[in-house]
């Protein structure tokens, strides 16, 4: 029976060409290496090295079996790990589908706490709009949750497949440019804001008609100078002037310098944050992400308001 450790000392000392450098790169001494290779010969029965006083020549069949050797001492690693890895515990892992703002946030604090660091699960994430990625629960049901908003009553379905938890609100807040000299937090009537410079939703989508209607009923007729679906860049316009902006309370959380938030009472609109669960998914892992988000939500101050 031939040793691994043989083998690998044989493969070191052609490589280097001496025992002493083998040794060295080996961790052991030369009488050592010396006394491994003579053990080689004697179980193989082959010649392997012409010694001299001051040197040593590998023979054909010492080359021959350490080109053989490399490939088998890759074997037994790879058997070593393969056996490793099935004594070791499996990961868990979570498939996460969230929409930008949340995942801008949200997610980074849950990952920050200690009681999701502690689970060691390993989490998937995908990023995109409550359409995308509720198209990809109906699709792919390559999600073990998708975290989506709706505004008002807007037009986002989900298959029958999946229950839906309430997760929190996200409210509305309307902006404007500090440099129109009206005081953060100030009380403002909805139709004194009318005609004034706005930067609103593209025309078309869902959450863009539910607010076209909630500023008609308020007698709000806004001048469009931009349209945005990015916050982030409704927000950054709104603080260089170009106008007045409604945006959620999370996209408030990186608020820029030159805004002002201002309280109009009949403004009250809010997108309304779910979780989708797939029925055969409800895992003791996603409760417990499910549960996390909410408490951070709560944390951060845009749930539900009594």
């Amino acid at each position: 029976m031939i040793n691994p450790v043989h083998l690998r000392t044989l493969v070191e000392v052609v490589r280097l060409g001496s025992f002493a450098a083998a040794a060295t790169r080996l961790g052991y001494t030369s009488s050592a290496v010396s006394q491994q290779m003579s053990a080689l010969e004697r179980d193989t029965g082959v010649e392997l090295f012409q010694r001299s006083a001051r040197s040593i020549q590998p023979t054909d069949a010492a080359v021959t079996m350490t080109r053989h050797a490399a490939k088998v001492l890759t074997d037994i690693d790879a058997l070593m790990a393969a056996a490793a890895r099935t004594n070791e515990s499996p990961r868990q892992e979570l498939r996460l589908g969230i929409f930008p703002s949340l995942a801008t946030y949200v997610l980074p604090r849950i990952l920050q706490n200690p009681a999701w660091k502690k689970l060691g699960i390993e989490l998937r994430v995908s990023v995109a709009e409550p359409g995308q990625t509720i198209q990809g629960l109906r699709t792919g049901g390559e999600l073990d949750v998708a975290l989506v908003y709706q505004v008002g009553q807007s037009g986002l379905a989900w298959p029958h497949t999946v229950n839906r938890q309430w997760i929190g609100d996200d409210d509305f807040r309307v902006v404007l440019p500090a440099g129109w000299g009206i005081g953060p937090e100030s009380r403002v009537a909805a139709d004194h804001l009318s005609n004034m410079p706005w930067i609103m939703h593209h025309p078309g989508t869902s959450d863009a008609t539910v607010i076209e209607r909630l500023f008609a009923s308020c007698n709000l007729h806004p001048r469009v100078v931009a349209y945005s679906d990015d916050f982030h860049a409704s927000l950054e316009m709104a603080a260089a002037g170009l106008g007045a902006a409604l945006v959620p309370e999370l996209a408030l959380l990186h608020r820029p310098d030159g805004v002002v938030v201002l309280d109009v009472p009949e403004i009250r609109l809010a997108r309304n944050v779910f979780a989708l669960l797939p029925k055969e998914k409800q895992t003791a892992q996603v409760q417990l992400f499910v549960e996390l988000l909410a408490d951070t939500l709560q944390r951060l101050g845009t749930t539900r308001r009594d």
